[in-house]
């Protein structure tokens, strides 16, 4: 009896003994396949991945003659998202993005024009949403400034099939797409350009309708699912028809558009009546677009006020961008999700944009900014564009500006 007992404090020990081992194997997770390597602790220098380490823990079992095993999983990146390794973790809903307001509308000597670098250029300098105006025209959804008439910037479909192919090159970025519905038409006329574009291969469908603040999945769920391009409309969306066209106002919220003067107020102005309490469950955009008010053939048209585009974009100071997101993360006890710009590569210094997202998400800006621009002075439009667009206001007709 007691060598029986003897032995089985030996087996016990022993049992202990391997419990206490563990054996770690590491998944990469890439685009095309999985790879597993067991013992590993990083992918090569060469590999841009994800990485899932999952560790298992021998546990001793006295009364049988096998071992059980628990498994966890945890992330560790290798690649970042959306620029930092940080944003993987973090939820969509929990990220601060630069804008790029009408970012097709890039026209040399336009002054309906509101970007510099065409929107390649925009994702590869940082940009994470693209808005802009879309209108039905000769039975077709184009991108133009007010009127087709006035700036004309080509099809939607050609214009996505530029952003699906940046977004094949870069797995690991999520992208967020706003149309602004111009014409109230039918959500079902875009979905021709989403899925001929090749878009449609990446959109998000939310799990509900309508997404609150902690609803929403984080982005390395959203990269690993390659369910990278949210797509919003600001008008006549139907998700239960079509779900990957998500209402823009029923899952966020914006402040005054279109502003004019510096003061730009953090109050929800879209959708109007919400109460307080709803805007605190969604997310929201700020517009730092400031604009002049033109008359051209009778048409009223906003342009941006590109005399004070230095200051309206700068990190401080009295009518910057990252005043106004300071008073508006003051304001909500939260920062905003989007800022909304024009001309995103000026600003008080290179950058200066991406530097306000990068403090309002607790990260530090890599620098990497303006399409190889070195000089805020290098816009498309000189200043002086800004002070003849008075004249055309006054009813002199200036056609050479808008290259008619």
């Amino acid at each position: 009896m007691l060598a029986i007992a003897y032995l089985w404090i030996l087996l016990l020990l022993r049992g202990i003994h391997v419990g206490a081992k563990s054996t770690s194997e590491v998944t990469t997770i890439t685009d095309d396949a999985s790879t597993t390597s067991a013992s590993s602790t990083h992918s090569g220098t060469d590999s841009d991945s994800i990485i899932v380490v999952t560790t298992e823990t021998a546990a001793a079992v006295p009364t049988g003659s096998y071992l059980s095993y628990t498994t966890t999983i945890t992330p560790a990146n290798s690649q970042p998202c959306n620029g930092y390794t940080e944003f993987c973790s973090r939820q969509y809903s929990n990220i601060t993005m630069v804008t790029a307001h009408n970012s097709p509308f890039v026209k040399k000597n336009n002054i309906a024009a509101n970007q510099m670098y065409k929107v390649k250029t925009q994702l590869e300098d940082g940009v994470r949403m693209l808005s802009f105006e879309a209108h039905y025209y000769e039975n077709d959804i184009y991108l133009c400034h007010t009127s087709c008439d006035l700036l004309n910037m080509g099809t939607l479909e050609e214009y996505l099939t530029t952003v699906t192919d940046w977004m094949k090159e870069n797995p690991y970025d999520v992208v967020t797409i706003l149309i602004v519905n111009s014409d109230y038409v039918s959500p079902w006329n875009f979905t021709a350009p989403i899925e001929n574009s090749g878009l449609i291969d990446y959109v998000y469908e939310p799990w509900k309708i309508p997404m609150s603040l902690d609803d929403w999945p984080t982005l390395s769920e959203m990269i690993l699912k390659g369910n990278r391009a949210v797509v919003f409309m600001d008008y006549q969306a139907n998700q239960t028809a079509i779900p990957y066209i998500l209402d823009e106002f029923t899952q966020m919220w914006e402040t005054p558009f279109s502003p004019l003067n510096t003061s730009f107020p953090c109050t929800v102005q879209r959708p109007p009546g919400i109460t307080a309490a709803q805007a605190e469950e969604r997310m929201y955009m700020i517009n730092h677009n400031l604009n002049l008010e033109i008359v051209f053939e009778g048409i009223d048209i906003l342009v941006p006020d590109t005399a004070q585009i230095n200051e309206t974009n700068a990190v401080s100071g009295y009518g910057s961008l990252g005043l106004m997101a300071n008073n508006c993360r003051a304001k909500w006890d939260r920062p905003p999700n989007f800022l909304l710009v024009d001309y995103y590569n000026d600003g008080n210094v290179q950058g200066s944009v991406f530097e306000v997202a990068a403090q309002m998400n607790n990260v530090t800006y890599n620098g990497k900014c303006c399409g190889g621009s070195s000089s805020t002075a290098s816009r498309i439009m000189d200043v002086s564009y800004t002070w003849l667009s008075a004249f055309i206001a006054m009813g002199v007709g200036l056609f050479t500006l808008f290259g008619v």
